[in-house]
């Protein structure tokens, strides 16, 4: 039988491999054995057929003439981008000879990965790479850039990341998308919204920006970064006074309803108000028209989990469908992620019983800057795969001056000479998933998906499991999980007998069927994975981690003297710093830009349209001022990570400004906790 790539004309079924929820599944088309066309599955039960513009245009990517097609060694200064081409043989030599010597000398902890989910595939971010850096003794990494905080406060009370089934969402009356640009990262929960709409639901939005999903919303709460968890309680406090709980709810399946209807005494509206700047009017609106709704919708956002308190921010809010009991309404409740449904068996893949010492040191990858300059036992060398931390890290300016270390041995693995290769001492070519097999779990709809190779590899381009299993050979490490093949590795993946809703996917079943979902119908366990089975308003688990048991509002760590705080949220045509170089792209999303509120920038003597300076002691870059009242004052937005220029100048690096201290629960970043002084920029 033939495969896709063996087919030079034809459409094929595919599935997105972007960091995004939706998952969406594709149709590629192909001619003369080129992608000619991309295109969204109609058939898919959820995404049905719609797509962005991110992956409309991922053929722009794909064939981009700056894509690499061969492995390259650097020949010039770290971050000047010099390079010549070596062969694969004289790659993988350079890289294993270079790490036997420093294993030898000052052993494998020496050595650190740094990757996130650049590719979504399961293989591809935690598979064969995790295997073998086990078996080395590697340094370990935290990888906990993106959602850490909100996990961890989402798990304190419902013990997983168990939510609503999206499908189920049509029948809503009520949505509160509070901190997500769902028009941007989740359009197709905004398809239900507005499936639902059209049967009379209602559509809140909760964010710091009036951005395209707030100007889409039947009503935008602007709320000050940060002050989630007040506004949630606040909430709390009037649906105590006004009755509009579930008490029955409440006693069957919640522990510390009792101390939470106490605790919220403290956060009346007048007190709330004055910490969110949302009116008091706005507060007693919002929370009678969720508690008088149902089924009620709460979609959780990202974005206000980047904050020193952004566990609990989300762990509050998760409290709100328990107090009113809407996880008992099909339609109601939350969605923050929803993992729990499609969990494989991570041991099997990863497995991390091939790390003999269970001691070896680990480091939390937003503090790579750090990791990189101030560590008493340096790291020696850094493997970087699936991610682009010159850009995407907290503090860029200094993970660029700990990349420039010139006895740092630096090994980089992608598709482009992106900003972090510059650094590389090697970089190696990597496939398009479009070319990898590949397995893939949504972490919000509830169906698993497979991807077949769909074309051939670009040049010499090689999978990330390709290039481990050939590193693993090079290294002289002769165990059978360090070369098991990419469909042992998804059947070993796919056994998974501690998740029944696994019985029907297997790699049998979605090479047949493309997608497979779930086999747990959303009804309200009878015992969550909690320590009490129940959802926990109050955790002992929290007490013991020194917590506050109870939701509870605390402010950001970060005064000081510069009068803004600092959003840099995501952006509609890049996802991270992916598509920040391709010109398609670029064209699309036009310019970096700061939002800014109007009496601000009178304040300033800035005006729409003028280039601004934003600065802090971390840094500073120019964006262009759009003025208005998109923000409240004292908050300033950006949009997306922008690359390089052509002649290497970080000018919109946003990051630059960023902190690199770890939030309240789980290690997570802070992005959005940083304050900030801007000014027009001189001519």
């Amino acid at each position: 039988m033939s495969t896709y790539i063996d087919q030079q004309d034809g459409v094929f079924p595919s599935v997105c491999s972007l960091d995004c929820p939706d998952q969406c599944g594709l149709l590629v088309h192909k001619e003369k054995g080129k992608i000619v066309k991309i295109a969204g599955d109609p058939n898919h039960p959820v995404t049905k057929g719609n797509i962005c513009n991110k992956v409309r245009n991922m053929a722009e990517r794909i064939y981009d003439t700056k894509r690499l097609t061969t492995p390259l060694k650097r020949v010039g200064a770290k971050g000047e981008g010099s390079f010549e081409p070596i062969s694969w043989e004289d790659a993988i030599s350079t890289i294993t000879s270079n790490w036997k010597q420093m294993i030898a000398t000052s052993g494998p902890e020496s050595i650190l990965p740094y990757s996130f989910y650049g590719n979504m595939g399961n293989l591809s971010a935690e598979g064969m790479d995790r295997r073998f850096f086990h078996h080395m003794g590697a340094s370990l990494l935290e990888r906990t850039i993106c959602t850490a905080a909100g996990s961890a406060g989402y798990k304190y009370t419902m013990g997983g990341s168990i939510g609503a089934d999206p499908e189920d969402t049509v029948d809503t009356q009520l949505f509160i998308f509070w901190g997500i640009n769902a028009v941007s990262t989740n359009m197709h929960q905004v398809t239900l919204a507005q499936q639902a709409r059209k049967k009379g639901a209602k559509v809140i939005v909760i964010d710091v920006h009036k951005n395209q999903t707030g100007r889409s919303a039947d009503w935008f709460i602007p709320i000050l970064p940060g002050t989630d968890s007040a506004l949630a309680l606040g909430m709390m406090h009037i649906l105590f006074a006004e009755h509009k709980v579930d008490q029955a709810f409440m006693e069957q399946y919640t522990v510390g309803h009792e101390q939470l209807r106490e605790h919220v005494k403290q956060y009346d509206p007048a007190t709330v108000s004055a910490i969110t700047g949302v009116p008091v009017d706005d507060l007693y609106r919002l929370t009678r028209m969720y508690g008088d709704a149902s089924p009620a919708l709460i979609r959780i956002g990202n974005g206000l989990q980047h904050h020193d308190n952004g566990g609990m921010n989300v762990r509050t809010i998760t409290c709100l469908p328990a107090i009113t009991g809407q996880w008992l309404v099909r339609g109601g409740g939350a969605i923050k992620s929803n993992t729990f449904q499609l969990s494989f068996n991570e041991e099997a893949l990863q497995r991390p019983d091939l790390l003999i010492n269970r001691n070896t040191r680990s480091f939390n990858m937003n503090q790579l800057g750090r990791v990189l300059l101030e560590e008493s036992e340096p790291v020696q060398s850094l493997y970087v795969y699936n991610s682009n931390p010159a850009v995407v890290t907290p503090e860029s300016s200094k993970v660029r001056k700990g990349l420039a270390r010139e006895d740092l041995f630096t090994v980089v693995h992608d598709l482009f000479l992106t900003e972090t290769a510059k650094y590389a001492d090697i970089v190696l070519p990597a496939t398009s998933a479009f070319e990898n097999t590949d397995f893939y779990a949504s972490y919000w709809h509830h169906y698993m998906q497979i991807q077949q190779p769909v074309i051939a590899r670009y040049g010499e381009s090689k999978s990330n499991t390709e290039v481990f299993r050939l590193l693993a050979t090079a290294m002289g490490y002769e165990e059978q999980a360090l070369q098991d093949s990419d469909e042992q590795l998804i059947r070993q993946a796919l056994d998974h007998p501690a998740n029944p809703a696994l019985k029907n996917i297997t790699y049998d079943s979605l090479m047949e069927h493309q997608y497979v979902k779930a086999d747990r119908q959303y009804i309200f366990p009878d015992r969550l994975p909690t320590p009490s089975g129940k959802i926990e308003l109050y955790s002992e688990d929290m007490e013991r981690d020194g917590l506050p048991p109870l939701p509870t509002y605390t402010p950001l760590q970060e005064q000081g003297t510069h009068p803004y705080i600092f959003v840099p949220g995501p952006n509609h045509n890049f996802l991270n710093s992916t598509f920040s170089n391709n010109a398609k792209h670029i064209g699309l999303e036009k310019t970096p830009k700061l939002f800014m509120n109007t009496t601000d920038a009178q304040n300033a003597g800035i005006e729409d349209g003028d280039w601004v300076t934003v600065w802090n002691e971390r840094g500073s870059c120019e964006l262009l001022a759009t003025v208005g009242e998109h923000v409240l004052p004292g908050v300033v937005v950006s949009q997306g990570l922008w690359a390089d220029t052509d002649n290497n100048q970080a000018t919109h690096l946003v990051n630059a400004l960023t902190p690199d201290r770890l939030a309240d629960m789980g290690g997570g970043a802070t992005f959005f906790s940083g304050r900030v002084d801007v000014m027009k920029k001189s001519s």
